[in-house]
């Protein structure tokens, strides 16, 4: 505390022909907090602390985090008859200081003994919303809806702060029920309320995001702010609505968004979007926008983060390299982005390089890192590496595996044909086996047409996930391989049983600022014509190259022939979708295809044949990998 001398002294600074109490409330709110607490404690008060001077003094101690001050002061201000009949200022300063400082019981000690009948319902209001805010604050909820149901049967009516603090604190599932009693006094609309609405259902996954759509539609178009924007496209691109993401960022910048400039926190969320997407076109205007107004974005890191995983994940690796080394400071998530980039680019090498300079610039690797790591490893081939950083794990950097680990590594030994030593890998973990384990275990037999494990590895993995159809068609696929025709019949018996249908395959490419998305056998396209007949070519001098018979290329053609007669069947998404792109995009231009499942055997050679053929790169982005197509030869080296 300071001295009386010195006292006087600040008094003095805060303006010395003040009153006594606003002098304490001047000090309080130039955040000088020990010297209001000096002041109240060793000043000359004339005339004595009342209830303006009181509060400032209560905020004091919260800040300086002292609950005997605050104590001392409710007991003075008790003392010369304040409480319990208080003005609101004070009490509101009690009950949150009482609050936020984990003195629940003093808090709800204080609202018990506030006389009901005679105190002002506004004043009651605040009492009640302080010691809700206390509890939300401190993760109790039953607490906190046991205060307002005691609040709505004193008829003591609630406003926005009430459910500011009220509806992040509410289970999911009964935050609908809070959102119609707010709707019913009118104030599920007002802005600050909608907004944390909104954010509050972002956390519910899809259904979550549609009524968090729902509130922002209801909202009255003068009533959305960039926090309104921000927690609606939030609530989509967290829950993988990249599509609707998108839609909404286009509204935003219409004349529907009312002049609402997109902040960091836009920007991020729409990156995220269009990374899922492939949308390169859109990321690459917002980069601009960026670029033109957000100055400073370097220092930003988030923003630089999310800008680096869009690049990676659209193709543009250079660029996401370049931005990483204009960033002055770079965040774990940074490396780990990068990383990434590269393991799915095929380039196990450099993403190993990259780990080690992490690590060597005091950087702690987490378990995300490790999974980038691996998933590089397993992605180039890198075996003995992936093995060393593993064992690495616990020895050297302090990270215990999990099930996402030992997923990669089941997939690297895997995918290097070493499935006796994935198996062993399996029963050594120290928790059960999920489906992804045995998911890339059944991944990494279709790869090397290996039945016996991949029927263990099916019956394990659909105990566990019976409902998902990814792995019933691997298995059909490795019966296939191996000419077990009576086995792919039961698969598909099964899966009929259980309701089951397979994903149907999908590819876009967006051109000239729209998606174009073409489905296996899809004739829905309006260029659909020129599309299938240019494949039908294309196939023809795949065919050719390969050295085909003579009445090989005459069924050929007669089938080519046939194309404009009838629709054809058995062309896959990709096939449609590059040829599409050879159509409608210069020469020399590389054409950038985005595809839901792994690309297969069949097109993979088709397109190594077609990027020699035509002179063009094709950059196909598949459920796990990039694969760029030039001059006869994929950067996967056949290694996928």
């Amino acid at each position: 505390m300071a001295t009386e001398s010195s006292t006087v002294a600040v008094a003095g600074d805060a303006n010395s022909t003040e009153p006594w109490s606003a002098r304490v409330r001047t000090l309080t709110r130039l955040g000088r907090h020990r010297e209001s607490l000096a002041l109240l404690r060793h000043g000359d008060p004339s005339p004595p602390p009342h209830a303006l001077a009181l509060p400032a003094s209560v905020i004091s101690c919260a800040a300086l985090s002292l609950p005997s001050g605050v104590a001392q002061i409710h007991a003075l201000a008790a003392k010369r008859g304040l409480l319990p009949a208080a003005d609101a200022y004070l009490l509101s300063a009690l009950l949150t200081s009482y609050s936020r400082l984990g003195c629940l019981p003093l808090a709800h000690q204080l609202l018990d003994e506030m006389p009901l009948e005679s105190t002002p319902h506004t004043t009651l209001r605040t009492a009640f919303n302080s010691v809700i805010s206390g509890c939300a604050l401190h993760a109790l909820p039953v607490a906190s809806f046991a205060l307002f149901r005691r609040m709505r049967a004193a008829a003591v009516g609630f406003d926005a702060v009430t459910l500011l603090a009220l509806v992040p604190a509410t289970p999911l599932s009964v935050v609908p029920q809070v959102h119609a009693l707010a709707a019913r006094v009118g104030l599920a609309t007002e802005t600050s309320v909608a907004n944390c609405l909104m954010s509050t259902y972002a956390r519910g996954g899809a259904f979550g995001a549609a009524l968090a759509r729902r509130v922002f539609d209801e909202m009255p178009l003068a009533s959305r702010d960039l926090v309104s924007w921000n927690a609606v496209l939030s609530a989509h691109a967290q829950n993988g609505l990249a599509v609707d993401a998108l839609e909404l960022y286009r509204r935003m910048r219409s004349p529907e968004g009312s002049g609402v400039e997109p902040d960091a926190v836009t920007i991020v969320g729409v990156l995220s979007s269009a990374a899922h997407l492939g949308a390169r076109g859109v990321g690459f205007d917002v980069e601009h926008y960026v670029r033109q107004r957000i100055p400073g974005f370097h220092t930003n890191v988030q923003l630089c983060n999310a800008l680096i995983n869009f690049h990676a994940r659209c193709g543009s690796l250079p660029r996401a390299q370049q931005l990483f080394d204009e960033m002055p400071r770079k965040s774990i998530v940074s490396w780990t982005a990068l990383i990434t980039g590269h393991g799915m680019h095929g380039n196990g090498d450099v993403a190993v390089s990259l780990f080690e300079r992490m690590v060597s610039e005091g950087i702690r690797p987490d378990n995300v890192a490790m999974v980038a790591l691996f998933s590089a490893c397993s992605h180039a081939g890198l075996y003995d590496e992936g093995r060393r950083y593993f064992s690495a794990m616990e020895s050297v950097y302090k990270l215990r595996p999990t099930l996402e680990h030992y997923t990669c590594m089941v997939d690297l030994l895997g995918r290097a044909g070493r499935l006796e030593e994935a198996r062993e890998l399996i029963s050594s973990m120290p928790m059960p086996a999920d489906g992804a384990v045995w998911g890339a275990l059944l991944g990494a037999c279709k790869i090397h047409k290996n039945v016996d494990v991949g029927e263990e590895a099916f019956t394990r993995v659909i105990e566990l996930e019976p409902k998902n159809v990814g792995y019933y068609v691997l298995m059909s696929n490795i019966y296939t391989d191996t000419g077990q025709l009576d086995c792919v019949a039961r698969v598909r018996a099964m899966m009929r049983e259980r309701g089951l249908k397979k994903e149907p395959g999908c590819s876009y490419v967006e051109h000239k600022g729209r998606v174009h998305l073409f489905m296996a056998d899809d004739h829905s396209h309006p260029q659909a014509r020129r599309i299938y007949e240019l494949v039908i070519r294309l196939e023809l001098m795949v065919k050719e190259k390969s050295g085909m018979r003579e009445s090989e290329v005459a069924a050929a053609k007669g089938r080519m022939e046939k194309a404009a007669a009838q629709p054809l069947v058995g062309i896959h998404s990709e096939k449609l979708a590059v040829a599409f792109g050879l159509l409608n995009t210069e020469a020399g231009s590389e054409i950038v295809v985005i595809k839901n499942l792994r690309v297969c055997g069949d097109c993979h050679s088709f397109l190594k044949v077609v990027s020699a053929t035509t002179n063009r790169a094709f950059l196909v982005r598949d459920a796990s990998r990039f694969h760029r197509f030039d001059g006869g030869v994929c950067s996967c080296k056949d290694y996928w």
